[in-house]
């Protein structure tokens, strides 16, 4: 990759960390960045060069751009992604792909009929140790999956906003959703329950803020016939993290170690399984998307668009599940 110029419309948190794998990479340099404050958009550009933009539409208009991140709001994906892959520049879209499926097909669309190069972060999908994973499975059926999402994050206004964001089960859960169905394959249906309680805003000043839940639990039932059962809970600072996956198959137990260890423990077959992965997925995704984006090879993602989609349908059936107290079928895109 030479000269690589790179957008980003969204300077949060997240835009950050894609800063910093950015300025890992040769080759790459972050030419522009917009959001809709000032301060911050500088703040993610400074010491880099970059431009600034309040508007995307400008970014989109004025820069020659190879590729473009988009790090806003679930809400706000559909409009700047569609609009750039209708110019036929390569986007990496934040996870989920989108708040609704209707704008989730609209983006599945756009780059289905342009044949830009999109990714989806869910960083996951990029662990090398999922290749791990499924050659310790192979042959072998899968009875129980069991995901855990327990931890402090930063509370956001869209966040907490069940309309924006979708809450821990959209913006954390489907984290984990995704993986389900990466290491499973695909969901049939969904039950799901939420806790009364509130843990990471049991008291302060914003205790009574926001209309989502801290903690909740999602059942799906695989086409395979598995389980899969993923708790997630939102937790207050200070309060430890634990993130992983567990799979139980037919002659292996396997335990998936996500955020920060990034390691595969267990037995497979009577034979012990300790490994560790070699890179941050983060870094492997986005890395991976660049180069995809310099080939012009939609199919060399980690996550397309249309993957991303089908993990959306299953969030979607979850939070149907949460409001009627029933098992809810997946329906795909």
């Amino acid at each position: 990759m030479d000269n690589m110029a790179v957008g980003i419309i969204g300077a949060g948190w997240m835009a950050q960390e894609h800063r910093r794998v950015l300025g890992t990479i040769d080759g790459v340099s972050l030419a522009a960045v917009c959001d809709t404050d000032r301060g911050r958009a500088e703040d993610l550009a400074g010491g880099t060069g970059a431009r600034v933009y309040l508007d995307w539409r400008e970014l989109l208009d004025r820069e020659d751009l190879a590729a473009l991140i988009v790090s806003i709001p679930p809400l706000a994906h559909r409009d700047p992604a569609v609009a750039a892959l209708e110019r036929g520049l390569p986007v990496y879209l934040e996870k989920p792909i989108a708040r609704t499926l209707d704008d989730a097909a609209a983006i599945v669309e756009a780059a289905g009929r342009t044949g830009t190069v999109c990714a989806v972060g869910y960083q996951w999908h990029a662990l090398d140790l999922l290749d791990d994973v499924r050659e310790l499975l192979t042959g072998e059926q899968i009875g129980l999956l069991v995901g855990t999402s327990i931890g402090p994050t930063q509370s956001r206004p869209w966040f907490i906003d069940r309309r924006a964001g979708g809450g821990n089960l959209l913006e954390r859960g489907s984290h984990h959703l995704d993986l389900a169905r990466a290491v499973g394959g695909d969901v049939v249906s969904v039950q799901a329950a939420a806790s009364r309680v509130r843990l990471a805003r049991s008291a302060g000043p914003d205790a009574a803020t926001g209309d989502i839940d801290d903690a909740l639990t999602i059942m799906l039932e695989l086409a395979s016939g598995a389980l899969a059962t993923i708790v997630v809970a939102w937790t207050r600072p200070g309060q430890p993290g634990r993130y992983g996956l567990d799979v139980i198959a037919s002659d292996a137990t396997l335990r998936l170690n996500l955020d920060p260890d990034f390691t595969l423990t267990g037995v497979s077959h009577d034979r012990p399984v300790d490994r560790h992965a070699a890179s941050q997925p983060l870094d492997r995704s986005l890395g991976r998307f660049l180069h995809a984006a310099a080939e012009r090879d939609p199919s060399a993602v980690f996550c397309a668009p249309p993957d991303a989609a089908a993990t959306l349908a299953v969030a979607v059936a979850a939070e149907r599940a949460l409001e009627t107290g029933q098992s809810v079928p997946v329906v795909n895109l």
